[in-house]
């Protein structure tokens, strides 16, 4: 049993605050020339139709997103509300325990089973509606 368990949480800190950009290379200049922010990371990932970089932040991460293609949840995003804080990621110690805790709870969710993540992780989203307006992405190291 974790520390976080033990303690009755699942999550065990704050992974990233994700922020939906129209130019990431912009993006990215600008953290580095107001905040000396350097990219720690940098993917595609073509299951979700966007291109992510990392920077890092003590032990966590600023996450800017762009859309690859017109017909993903960022791009939809981006089209409805804007530049902005897209989700919250937090880190758990078992995504799957904490993803069927929120279905047990009557929660909706995105995903209904974890899936790959960036960096090697293993992810799940759960639904705005259910967590105060905030999409919230579980993430599993």
């Amino acid at each position: 049993m974790s520390a976080a368990d033990a303690a009755g949480g699942l999550l065990t800190e704050v992974d990233h605050v994700a922020i939906a950009v129209n130019d990431l290379d912009a993006a990215v200049a600008w953290y580095g020339e107001v905040f000396g922010a350097t990219v720690a990371h940098r993917e595609k990932v073509e299951r979700d139709g966007v291109e992510e970089a990392l920077l890092a932040v003590a032990d966590s991460y600023v996450q800017l997103l762009t859309p690859t293609r017109p017909d993903s949840p960022v791009a939809k995003f981006l089209e409805s509300k804007g530049e902005g804080i897209h989700h919250v990621g937090y880190r758990v110690d078992d995504c799957a325990v904490a993803l069927q805790r929120v279905k047990d709870a009557g929660g909706r969710v995105i995903d209904e089973a974890p899936r790959p993540g960036s960096r090697g992780t293993t992810v799940a989203f759960v639904h705005p509606k259910t967590s105060f307006g905030t999409l919230i992405e579980l993430v599993q190291e």
